[in-house]
């Protein structure tokens, strides 16, 4: 064969140059025009031992389309500092560098790597131009010991770097963080490894991911993730390596640590998930991290504030009851929309919150039921915030971004008219069920008096009673008693207004002229109901209190 390819010959694009892609044979090619033309850059980088190229498999199965000969390059990288800088490491050994964009090559096999020994991945360091990391394996000769070099001087001595990796755990794939220089990660045949102090110790980093070959490891340097291939058990991500370096550097006296939380986009549904097998989705919202030496005394508090220093939200180790509806119904009756999370974790060790990024939810009541509406509280805005830790007198502090959606074409501007416009429904939702409350705590005091023996009375609280059921029949539709039933009932105002914040949030956009208008118009309806009510509570109420007082019974009183 001309040029030797090998079944999973290494394919590279040039971090300097989108054109340009490199493939490796027994030599290095080169293609700038989509490969059309093809041109070798390098000679034949590999041992060529002609004893290495014949047919395999034997008499019975025997193979002579080449792709399993040795001498082949196995893998290649480009310096992502300076261009043309390119290592090439062959599966018999060898390794070489070129710095001149393939015009000269240099062979700089580690001094004391075993002869034959497969070099399964070189990584060009993202911080300096002349180090570089390699991972070998030798087990098809059946030695199983893991093999990890690095140079800094490109390739004129290496090191070897395996301390904390066993005997038997062989090496397949290096790389190192273009974040933070000397935090490495490898991939053994069992396990994943971390070093943070340029490999001279690793330990296992192994998380969720099962004991399988972990084949190669690849930086999302923008989104700061790590995305991990095996072999035969799928793909893994890490979504923030950010919180990793936080906790690989030494922890504060005190023992209390808020990690900065990774910059979060804002998602109104969260992620999609298609039909069929997939895979798990990152949580939709802001993932919030921190470590106690010690369970804690009292209640641990999370405080979210935006950039003005307003509060936005309050989250805390107490549980708190939640005002959920007991239906959030819609036409097809699908899966309800899930509330966020509601109480701080408060554990010695690390703790994980997850921030729905949602401002606190509407008021509530037992029994509610909406169609097509939650008491969901709106989405913030993009822009930066903070959180606030405060556990046994003790408070600590991170900022983060939100990131708008990448997907939308939405404004700042866009943005604030839209949860302003949101808030202002939320909150006259609360309003409105607020009154329902009041209502009913009302009407249950005057329950008893309804069944007086004293006529006047008795007449009086059912007049007083019927007056506010006839507030409570407009804020709401008090014959819903399953989630179908407002099909057979109207919805009231609360339901409008639920109905409208969904509306108004389900794209990243302005709201529209007519959902100001619709909101104008209900809020001045529940306006005059909760008018009427305050009369009622003020006026009626008080005359019914003299009336029972003047009879010698005890009065209804209302928080």
């Amino acid at each position: 064969m001309k040029w030797r390819f090998q079944w999973n010959f290494p394919i590279l694009f040039s971090p300097h140059d989108p054109k340009t892609l490199y493939a490796g044979a027994n030599v290095l090619m080169k293609t700038t025009d989509e490969g059309l033309h093809w041109q070798p850059i390098s000679p034949d980088l590999t041992r060529n031992d002609k004893s290495k190229q014949g047919p395999t498999g034997g008499p019975i199965t025997k193979d002579n389309t080449s792709v399993e000969y040795y001498d082949t390059i196995f893998t290649i990288d480009e310096s992502p500092v300076t261009k043309g800088v390119i290592w090439a490491g062959a599966d018999d050994g060898l390794v070489h560098v070129t710095r001149d964009g393939g015009k000269s090559w240099t062979n700089v096999t580690p001094v004391g790597i075993p002869e034959w020994i497969q070099i399964n991945s070189i990584a060009a360091s993202p911080h300096e131009a002349g180090a570089a990391y390699i991972a070998a394996t030798m087990y098809k000769l059946d030695d199983h010991n893991p093999y990890l070099y690095k140079t800094s001087d490109f390739g004129k001595s290496w090191k070897k770097i395996v301390n904390g990796i066993p005997a038997g755990d062989f090496t397949r794939v290096i790389r190192e963080d273009p974040n933070r220089r000397g935090v490495l990660v490898a991939g053994t045949e069992t396990a994943l490894y971390i070093s943070s102090d340029d490999g001279e110790n690793w330990r296992k980093f192994q998380l969720n991911v099962p004991a399988t070959p972990i084949t190669d490891l690849v930086f999302h340097k923008r989104e700061d993730d790590l995305i991990v291939a095996t072999q035969g058990r799928s793909f893994y991500v890490l979504d923030d390596m950010g919180i990793v370096r936080q906790l690989l550097a030494p922890a504060r006296a005190g023992g209390t640590r808020l990690l900065r939380p990774e910059d979060t986009y804002r998602l109104g549904g969260g992620f999609g998930r298609g039909s069929g097998p997939a895979g798990q989705n990152p949580p939709a919202g802001a993932v919030i991290y921190y470590s106690l030496a010690d369970k804690p005394k009292g209640d641990v508090t999370l405080e979210f504030y935006d950039a003005a220093g307003k509060l936005i939200r309050t989250i805390s180790s107490r549980e708190v009851p939640r005002q959920t509806p007991q239906g959030d119904a819609d036409e097809d009756d699908g899966p309800r929309v899930p509330q966020g999370a509601t109480r701080a974790p408060a554990e010695a060790g690390i703790n994980r919150f997850v921030w729905d990024m949602r401002h606190a939810d509407a008021t509530g009541f037992p029994g509610l039921i909406m169609w097509a509406g939650n008491l969901r509280g709106p989405l913030i805005a993009p822009g930066k915030y903070e959180v606030r830790l405060a556990v046994d007198g003790q408070t600590v502090s991170q900022q983060f971004n939100v990131k708008k959606d990448p997907r939308t074409f939405t404004t700042p501007e866009d943005s604030s008219r839209q949860i302003a416009l949101s808030l202002q429904l939320r909150d006259k939702l609360s309003q409105a069920n607020e009154g329902v409350i009041k209502i009913r705590e009302a009407k249950r005091q005057l329950d008893p008096y309804t069944k007086s023996d004293i006529k006047a009375v008795a007449d009086e609280a059912r007049e007083l009673a019927r007056k506010l059921s006839a507030v409570e029949n407009e804020l709401y539709q008090t014959k819903n008693q399953s989630n179908q039933d407002p099909l057979n009932y109207p919805i009231k105002l609360n339901n409008k207004l639920a109905a409208l914040g969904g509306v108004v949030a389900a794209n990243d956009t302005a709201p529209t002229s007519q959902s100001q208008m619709v909101f104008e118009e209900l809020a001045t309806k529940v306006n005059a109901q909760l008018s009427s009510l305050d009369r009622l509570l003020k006026d009626d109420l008080a005359r019914f209190n003299k009336l029972v007082r003047d009879q010698n019974v005890p009065a209804v009183v209302v928080k």
